[in-house]
């Protein structure tokens, strides 16, 4: 299983059942996004660990991480401090059917664009940006199902830097998976250490190798799977390959320090953990 995490901050939204319905690309409008909701001076939003040291594939005070993460979620709440969401107002972004809804702070920019090929029928695309063009995340829908083998001699070691639930409201939009969905900031390790943050319902790999770190949600039958982070996959990047929207670290501990003390990864977080999907 992911390491698990406690979130602390008020809750948005009553629980709502429901499952993925296929979802329309045509009429979403930055009018979706309803009016500020505001989240106090000071920004005291944030995230605390519940598992400590190795269980958690999180730093136990004073060090870095090991590579552990996934199985054996058990473990002593931790003390050890999480960054804060920076934004003082948030925003509620929704389409036209009011199918997906999810927060940002008040002055991102959540836009509605063309779907990759090979997506299903009704597949949406939701960019989130910073007011400067800073592409932050992306929600997509009616993704195939990933089949991509793992050549022998190909598996990197990754390690799960944080691990919090997913909203329940969230979960109600996905299929069978191998753990309850969970919003993760996840390093893989090449001749850099490449991170990436998402929500998914599928255990990375056995004993924390992989070749590729997935960021999806298993959908329902027939709905296909669903994304909502910075990369729909993240592997060890060869050294002529375009990282971004990716993160590079020279360190295991610069990763940490980012999942710990980023505002940015503060926020987003928030914003994943945010999602609401309904019928």
């Amino acid at each position: 299983m992911e390491a698990r995490e406690t979130a602390a901050g008020p809750s948005r939204r009553p629980h709502r059942a429901g499952s993925l319905v296929a979802l329309t690309v045509a009429g979403l409008l930055l009018a979706g996004c309803s009016g500020p909701q505001p989240g106090g001076a000071g920004a005291g939003w944030t995230a605390q660990a519940e598992p400590s040291g190795d269980a958690a594939g999180t730093p136990p005070s004073g060090g870095v991480p090991g590579p552990s993460g996934e199985a054996g979620a058990s473990g002593s709440a931790s003390a050890e401090p999480r960054p804060a969401a920076t934004a003082a107002v948030w925003k509620t972004f929704a389409d036209p059917a009011r199918t997906v809804s999810f927060d940002l702070p008040q002055d991102w920019i959540a836009q509605s664009v063309q779907p990759e090929d090979g997506t299903l029928p009704g597949a949406l695309k939701i960019e989130v940006k910073k007011p400067d063009g800073t592409f932050m995340a992306a929600l997509r829908t009616g993704l195939p199902p990933s089949s991509a083998g793992c050549p022998e001699g190909s598996l990197k070691p990754y390690t799960v830097l944080s691990s919090v639930p997913a909203s329940p409201d969230a979960a109600a939009g996905t299929g069978e998976g191998t753990i309850p969905p969970r919003v993760v900031f996840r390093v893989i390790q090449g001749y850099r250490y490449f991170g990436s943050y998402g929500i998914t319902n599928v255990v990375g790999g056995a004993g924390n190798q992989a070749c590729e770190l997935r960021n999806t949600v298993r959908g329902p039958a027939g709905k296909g799977d669903w994304s909502f982070g910075d990369l729909v996959a993240l592997k060890a990047f060869a050294p002529d390959e375009e990282v971004a929207p990716a993160k590079a670290f020279d360190t295991l501990g610069a990763a940490a320090a980012y999942a710990g003390e980023s505002p940015d990864f503060a926020n987003v977080q928030r914003m994943l953990m945010s999602l609401e999907i309904k019928n």
